[in-house]
């Protein structure tokens, strides 16, 4: 008989968390040991845990599905990692891809798919939904540099220049040249657009 393979959900949501482990828990082979509603949570319930498998949703607080992935990835590497994600911006797919996913799948696809997809990143393959593929090699990669990205998340809240400035300890100028630069690689037509964009893209 073959071996149970063990789950971690990590998922915000306790009604989708707990639908998502009665569903996985519906398969011979498929145990739930460890549900978690934080990002922040994911090793330390790792590390108490035996698990192959990690359920990891993006949309987390305390840290994205992505950091998460990334935290485990550089401290248990043999725990396979499943980002899910509501939201279907190829940005996303290439972030989790390079954190170390095994696997990224949307929300809504069917239950069989999700364990089959566990099944099959225990043996070592990669599972990426087909659509969200495709798009992501359409859109082509994040223009933005990493400290682009920084300022866009920190403006997010409406922060003046002189606020963006003071929190990242960086010149108004500074500011005002990377706003710059990252509204036109995005083609916006303000920061507030250029937010929106980048977002709506999973680049943020």
């Amino acid at each position: 008989m073959s071996r149970t393979i063990r789950v971690l959900l990590a998922e915000d949501q306790s009604m989708v968390r707990e639908a998502l482990a009665a569903l996985l828990g519906l398969e011979d082979d498929i145990e739930v040991v460890a549900q978690v509603a934080r990002g922040d949570e994911v090793l330390a319930a790792l590390r108490h845990n035996d698990v192959d498998v990690a359920l990891l949703d993006i949309e987390m607080p305390g840290a994205t599905g992505i950091e998460a992935a990334a935290a485990v990835h550089a401290e248990l590497p043999d725990v396979k990692l499943v980002v899910l994600t509501t939201f279907g911006r190829p940005g996303y797919l290439r972030s989790a891809m390079e954190a170390g996913a095994d696997a990224f799948l949307v929300k809504d696809a069917p239950a069989a798919q999700l364990a089959d997809a566990v099944r099959k990143v225990l043996a070592g393959e990669r599972v990426i939904d087909p659509i969200l593929a495709a798009a992501a090699l359409a859109e082509g990669a994040n223009p933005l540099t990493d400290r682009e990205r920084e300022i866009l998340r920190a403006a997010e809240d409406g922060s003046t220049n002189a606020e963006l400035a003071a929190t990242l300890h960086l010149s108004q100028g500074t500011i005002r040249n990377y706003l710059s630069t990252a509204i036109q690689k995005l083609a916006a037509r303000n920061r507030a657009e250029a937010v929106r964009i980048a977002r709506e893209k999973g680049w943020l």
